[in-house]
């Protein structure tokens, strides 16, 4: 057998890190049982993630394939070959070759994922013929993704897909093709740059939360070594050569006893306890915390599965699993006292003279919510305080929202916008001249070189296909949209349970940005501040909590909210350039702090005009204000310089508010 010569590079020793004992362990147990279903890697950056990774391969033994093969074949297990092998099993040339890793990029197509149509075969030979991508390049290897929560959702899901069946199969141009898929699938994500969707946060078996070290010793052993690797990578190899040598040899015995490893019929109802007490969702946890019981048994070489093993996988399966046990929304007594407090001061309100600057009522409109909440934190003995919490409303039913189709092509998932996509998913609805996207309309193409086979006719050609005859396909598909509340957390939002009503509207709006591939973020401002409460997402449990946590009180820094929703819409903008954003903006319209030292409505709307002139956001605006004899209109003139448009708190109630909504979106 000749081996298949690669380009080795020294790599830094698995034995070697120091203080990640948890990432190594799941690491290790995917090299036992690569069909455990992935690990999700999660943690700061420096924390040897991706140092981890690469250094498994050492660990694995080479393998045996067919030399030719792209797809790694085993030339020893024709059940799990590809087509090719199959047909050809007496005539196959054996060689070996180390495990491949895969690094998946986060730009990566989903064409040069799963393969696609030989477009040379098709033109040149005139017959379909199938190019692999890294899903067979990466059988019977790893295939590793740095940042995988920045990675299209569709291509996530065909990898989580493939993994879990353990073949690709393509259904394509009129190509229908398969070919064996199975890998060890190993995903890093930084959570502050984002989460991935739950649906598929659940499909990677394990999850590791992996932190930094803080102990001084460990810390100034880990520079130590990585100098001595550095200086001398061939002798510091050596050094972890029978460490290296004892934990290969411990791999292929825990391989070989896992087929044997039972587990016993009382502990399938324990992990059933974990996992119904952990609230999670679905069945995949139990199933995955039974396969991970039994490989940490075969790892700990014993042939039955203990509560012990069992216990030590639970937080791996479960990490990225709990969810909060279901409460009911109880409002708090607390939250009356606004409303019962705006009652008693309208009469003094209405009966008071109008001051001649509406800026100014808006600051003694503040100040006597301020007084009104400290003379009763006072009266009772506690610390004085503006702030009140504020239960969630009822969440609804959301009527259908949707954008209409715009002309730019933008690439993502969702249910919710029609949009051309640039990318290979998505509807044919039409062909143009070739883009170098491989894309192939076979249809269009033909149609293209028809009128030209007379002059072009050619002995054993049954049509004759020029470059200029190329034409690719334009797809329609539907994408996620990104919602941005803005909503004023100053006192004067307590009255008569606006807050109330505002947080149940949000709130049914993510349950049903959830089911279209949404995402929604909210800022808060109060104060002299403005600070993002719910980061852009998609998870409907993170929006409830982060909701009925956001207390009320205090001023109103309105150029704040604005100027912060401006630095979100502009990040998520260079990160998800195909969600269009919305600016949600909940208010008054009255300001009553500056930042820069000027007069706090003319700052309000000099922000206002640079997010409406500098990013392509639409925006709508709340009105919140109580209508009454001292109506200012200030929400309207704000909206005018957000160029959007805006509505009473009449129409904040729950059906009328995503009906706001989708007629934004749809102008």
């Amino acid at each position: 057998m000749n081996p298949i010569n690669k380009q080795q590079r020294m790599i830094y020793p698995f034995s070697a890190l120091i203080g990640q004992e948890t990432l190594q362990l799941g690491l290790l147990l995917h090299a036992v049982n690569p069909r455990l279903g992935g690990l999700l890697i999660r943690g700061e950056k420096g924390t040897a993630k991706s140092t981890a990774v690469r250094a498994l391969v050492q660990l694995l033994p080479d393998i045996t394939v067919v030399s030719d093969c792209p797809y790694h074949c085993d030339p020893l297990n024709f059940d799990k070959a590809c087509k090719q092998c199959r047909s050809r099993k007496q005539q196959l040339s054996i060689a070996t070759m180390p495990v491949p890793l895969v690094d998946l990029p986060v730009s990566a197509t989903e064409d040069r994922v799963v393969g696609s149509i030989d477009f040379e075969q098709a033109i040149k030979g005139g017959h379909m013929a199938f190019s692999p991508g890294l899903l067979g390049e990466a059988n019977r290897g790893i295939i590793y993704i740095d940042e995988v929560n920045l990675l299209d959702d569709h291509i996530v899901d065909v990898l989580l897909s493939t993994a879990g069946c353990g073949i690709n199969a393509v259904e394509r141009e009129g190509i229908s093709f398969s070919h064996p898929a199975e890998f060890i699938l190993v995903g890093t994500m930084n959570p502050e740059e984002g989460d991935l969707r739950p649906q598929l946060l659940d499909r990677f078996a394990l999850c590791v939360d992996v932190q930094g070290i803080v102990d001084r010793q460990a810390r100034v052993a880990i520079m130590k070594r990585r100098e001595e690797f550095e200086l001398d990578p061939a002798g510091f190899c050596a050094r972890f050569a029978v460490e290296q040598k004892l934990l290969r040899a411990r791999i292929k015995q825990a391989q070989q006893i896992l087929p044997q490893v039972h587990l016993p019929q009382a502990l399938y109802r324990y992990i059933g306890q974990l996992c119904s007490e952990a609230f999670a969702a679905g069945l995949r946890g139990d199933i995955v915390l039974s396969k991970a019981a039994k490989t940490l048994a075969a790892w700990r070489d014993h042939l039955e599965v203990t509560r012990k093993d069992i216990d030590d996988m639970a937080p791996l399966v479960l990490a990225h699993r709990l969810r909060q046990p279901p409460e009911e929304n109880q409002t708090p007594q607390t939250e009356q006292q606004p409303e019962k407090q705006q009652e008693q001061g309208e009469p003094e309100k209405q009966n008071r003279k109008p001051p001649s600057d509406p800026q100014e009522n808006s600051k003694s409109s503040d100040q006597r919510e301020t007084s009104r909440q400290e003379g009763e934190n006072s009266g009772s003995g506690a610390k004085p305080s503006t702030e009140v919490v504020f239960a969630v409303g009822k969440p609804f039913a959301v009527t259908r929202i949707t954008y209409k189709q715009d002309r730019k092509a933008r690439r993502g998932s969702g249910r919710r916008s029609r949009t051309q996509t640039d990318s290979s998913m998505g509807r044919y609805v039409k062909s143009t001249g070739r883009r170098e996207r491989n894309d192939f309309a076979i249809d269009a193409t033909i149609r293209a070189a028809a009128p030209f086979q007379i002059s072009r006719s050619s002995p054993g050609v049954a049509i004759a296909i020029e470059t200029a005859d190329i034409r690719e396909k334009i797809r329609e598909k539907r994408i996620g949209n990104f919602i941005l509340f803005v909503v004023d957390a100053s006192g004067s939002m307590g009255a008569r349970q606006r807050m109330i009503e505002t947080k149940g509207a949000i709130l049914s709006l993510l349950l049903d940005a959830y089911q279209k591939r949404d995402r929604v973020g909210m800022i808060a401002f109060k104060e002299d501040h403005a600070e993002v409460i719910l980061p852009p997402t998609n998870s409907v449990e993170l929006a409830q909590k982060r909701l009925a946590e956001l207390p009320i009180g205090g001023k109103t820094p309105l150029t704040a909210g604005i100027g912060k929703a401006y630095e979100v819409v502009m990040q998520h903008q260079k990160r998800s350039p195909h969600m269009r954003p919305i600016v949600v903006l909940l208010s008054d319209g009255r300001a009553n702090v500056a930042l820069n030292g000027g007069k706090p409505l003319a700052e309000a709307y000099q922000t206002a005009e640079m997010l409406r002139d500098e990013l392509e956001a639409k925006c709508l605006v709340v009105d919140t204000e109580k209508k009454g004899l001292l109506s200012f209109g200030l929400a309207q003139e704000l909206a005018r310089h957000l160029g959007g448009e805006c509505y009473t708190i009449d129409q904040l109630r729950a059906d009328n508010l995503a009906g706001l909504v989708r007629g934004a979106l749809l102008s």
